[in-house]
């Protein structure tokens, strides 16, 4: 059964799933979808912006829809869509995309910690963990089950590869590999081997990735030439050729290997 606090405001144009929860002084503006079973906490505002699946919680003070911190955006017609089972922490934002269509999406399953940031058109996939204060620049793209550390700052279009993981505190402007660890400023120390591990690869696809990352990382070859000669190697399972295909189709250039020492932008 559906409860709204009579402290809650709700637009009455606002649709809602069963069995929602809304406490006191949340609003929930008109357009909104709210899919069954999701708690939006006491101070939470969920914009007419929103979608959002089944099961999902928006903490204390969370702000979901807001506008885009954008100064080209003239209140065009944008989404924010949530999946299913999401907790989503005290003082959150998320804001909706920053075009006329543009959509900020969110996965499932995800954890956002207290408050992280996701910022206008950003597409975060399922299971990704945003530790307390990560920031999202516009235009990120998350892996799955990617995990971003405390005050982790990931400028815009960058993209961060399936099960990487980042260390707190580091600034990224570069994209970062599926299954590495990034640490320092634009920078990875190796293979995210715990989470590996936790996800079930096996060790055989695990010593294929660590042989794609020597040669990329410690052979002394630019990227072209590292591509070139992983490619010619035979490789037998997908996470080696998703690796690869990443690190193709990278557009801002990828984290470099991490020497004792923080590295600047370029």
């Amino acid at each position: 059964m559906t409860h709204i606090d009579s402290q809650a405001i709700v637009s009455e144009k606002a649709i809602l799933g069963q069995d929602v929860r809304i406490e006191a002084g949340a609003v929930v503006e008109a357009g909104a979808i709210i899919g069954d079973r999701c708690i939006i906490r006491s101070h939470a505002v969920v914009t007419g912006s929103v979608q959002m699946g089944e099961g999902n919680l928006i903490g204390y003070g969370a702000i979901i829809g807001a506008d885009p911190q954008d100064v080209n955006y003239r209140g065009e017609n944008a989404l924010v869509k949530i999946g299913d089972n999401n907790v989503i922490r005290e003082y959150v934002t998320i804001h909706r995309g920053s075009r006329d269509g543009g959509i900020t999406q969110i996965g499932s399953r995800c954890f956002f910690m207290v408050g992280a940031h996701v910022a206008h058109d950003c597409h975060v996939e399922d299971e990704v963990v945003l530790v307390n204060h990560v920031l999202l620049a516009g235009h990120v793209k998350v892996g799955r089950r990617a995990f971003l550390g405390g005050a982790a700052v990931v400028h815009q279009h960058v993209r961060i590869g399936r099960l990487a993981i980042l260390r707190g505190n580091i600034a990224v402007g570069k994209d970062v590999p599926p299954f590495a660890m990034a640490v320092g400023t634009n920078a990875v120390s190796g293979l995210n081997r715990v989470g590996l591990r936790r996800a079930g690869i096996s060790e055989q696809v695990r010593r294929e990735l660590e042989k794609i990352f020597f040669i990329l990382y410690r052979e002394g070859l630019n990227r072209a030439q590292a591509i070139e000669k992983i490619k010619g190697l035979d490789w037998k399972s997908s996470e080696a050729f998703e690796f690869i295909e990443f690190v193709e189709k990278t557009r801002r250039g990828i984290c470099r290997f991490y020497k004792g020492e923080d590295f600047i932008a370029e």
